[in-house]
This record gives C-alpha cells, sequence and structure tokens, in this order.
C-alpha cells in the first residue's frame, strides 16, 4: 500500500533509528530506538504515528491512527464548509443610459457588494458614442458617489477599445 506524501508515517514505515516519543496519555518518554517505541504502541494496541519528520530525532506519538484521519478528515471538512468564494459579477451600460435602468443597475451593484462580491462596471460605446468619453467617466464617478460607503474603488476607470471599466470591492465591516 502506497502512501500519499502528505500522510504521516505510521509503525514500521518510519525510518529514523531513535525516535522522540509521546505516549497516548500526553506524557513524553524520551529519545528511544524505533523498535523499542513500536514494542510499547503494540502493548497498548495502538499505532506509532511520526507528527514531525523534520525534528532532530524525529518526534512520534502513540495514537490511534485511524482515529487520527479521521479527525483531520472532519478539519478539512469544516474549514471547507466555513471558506467563502468571492466573485466578480459585471453591470454594462451605456452613455445614453436612462435614469430609472440606471437605479435598477445601481440596485444591482448593491446586492452584489452585499453579497461581498466585487463588481465591475463596464460601460460601453456603440458608434460615434466613443467621441464622448467624458459621459462614460460621468455615470462610473455618479456610481462611485451614490455607493457612498459601500463600495470601495478597487481599480480606476480605464478604457480599452469601446469599453470603459471599473472595479469595486465592498468595503471592510467594521
Amino acid at each position: 500500500m502506497n502512501s500519499a506524501p502528505s500522510e504521516p508515517r505510521c509503525n514500521h514505515r518510519i525510518r529514523a533509528r531513535e525516535v522522540r516519543v509521546i505516549a497516548d496519555d500526553g506524557q513524553q518518554v524520551g529519545i528511544i530506538l524505533t523498535s523499542e517505541a513500536l514494542r510499547m504502541a503494540q502493548e497498548r494496541g495502538l499505532d506509532l504515528v511520526e507528527v514531525a519528520p523534520g525534528a532532530e530525532p524525529p518526534v512520534c506519538r502513540i495514537m490511534d491512527f485511524g482515529k487520527f484521519k479521521y479527525q483531520q478528515q472532519k478539519k478539512q471538512q469544516e474549514a471547507r464548509k466555513k471558506q467563502t468564494v468571492i466573485q466578480l459579477k459585471e453591470i454594462k451600460v451605456r452613455p445614453k443610459t436612462d435614469e430609472h435602468d440606471y437605479q435598477t443597475k445601481l440596485k444591482h451593484i448593491r446586492r452584489f457588494l452585499d453579497a461581498g462580491d466585487r463588481c465591475k462596471v463596464t460601460v460601453f460605446f456603440r458608434g460615434r458614442e466613443i467621441v464622448h468619453k467624458d459621459r462614460g467617466l460621468t455615470i462610473l464617478s455618479r456610481i462611485v458617489e451614490d455607493l457612498g460607503e459601500l463600495a470601495k474603488m478597487e481599480q480606476e476607470p480605464k478604457s480599452e477599445g469601446r469599453t470603459m471599466t471599473m472595479l469595486l470591492a465592498p468595503q471592510p465591516k467594521k
């Protein structure tokens, strides 16, 4: 059976001649031969597990290896459950976006920021609208102004071809 590299060595897989042993009740036994430590673990019906292979000599603990692996798996599962994924949402507006549409898009941006997601606001220019980049900048600065304390500008408005983009992030909660 080939074990994963992240899994600690256990019982006969421990290569060191001498190891520092910690008993199952947490008491330090001291530095003894690996064969002696293995015998002690077998007498108690437990495993000898290498917990600090980088130490000199390696530190081994007498414990139930199956139970130890189960507890580690549960900890990883719990950590995965608690982590949050921050997404990047995008809202597209035009220089001629009407007031009601603007308010609707602003409401969507608020909802994204409240959920903890970052929001990319893009202004699209079509045809001859590209001449009026100042209107796009006005819309983006108005969005930042209207959001106020809710968002911080993570990336200044920048123009690329027929689009102008700006990145907003939620303000850290106090």
